[in-house]
């Protein structure tokens, strides 16, 4: 768990990456010495933006491949400016617009049998999941439990995004669930 102030902390790295960014056109530096150890350790992390409550960008690392704190800043650069869904952030959107971090957990290979035993074992609201088949991946943080409460429907539209057919179905299909810490400007 990440205390109130590495929160803020995160918050703040992940702002000045955005602004930086407008500014400048790339992420901002840091130096991950500057901070603590728990956020200069390697660790993955998501950034969501969201304009007025509707998602506006979300980008993120599934493995912990570099320091806590450059991960975040990178993915806020990222959701803003380079989120395939999306045009690049303006400066005039930053009013209304609100940052929400997600730091994951390490991903756990899950075991089933068959798709009714996977569908079993989920946790909805609980777990993240990392879905792959055939060269293809995608991933669902925690939070789209919200918009897809059902288990079949979670694990359909993960399909989805990862490029497969949504009733699709392998022996070779690989799945991790992993957990989250998230935080935001409303908190």
């Amino acid at each position: 768990m990440l205390s109130k102030q590495q929160r803020k902390q995160l918050l703040d790295v992940a702002w000045q990456s955005l602004r930086h960014g407008l500014a400048r056109g790339r992420p901002t530096t840091l130096d991950p010495a500057a901070f603590d150890d728990r956020l200069s350790s390697p660790g993955a992390s998501f950034v969501t933006l969201r304009r007025h409550g509707q998602l506006r960008g979300c980008i993120g690392s599934l493995e912990a491949h570099r320091p806590l704190v450059v991960d975040v800043a990178e993915n806020a650069f990222a959701a803003a400016f380079r989120d395939p869904r999306f045009p690049p952030l303006t400066e005039a959107e930053l009013e209304g617009l609100t940052l929400e971090i997600s730091v994951l957990g390490h991903p756990e290979a899950m075991h089933f049998t068959s798709e009714q035993d996977l569908l079993r074992q989920l946790r909805p609201g609980i777990d993240g999941l990392i879905l792959e088949d055939r060269g293809r991946r995608g991933t669902f943080l925690p939070s789209v439990w919200e918009s897809l409460p059902r288990p079949g429907d979670f694990l359909r539209h993960l399909k989805l995004k990862a490029g497969l057919p949504e009733n699709h179905w392998s022996d070779s299909l690989r799945v991790w669930r992993y957990s989250t810490e998230s935080f935001g400007d409303e908190d």
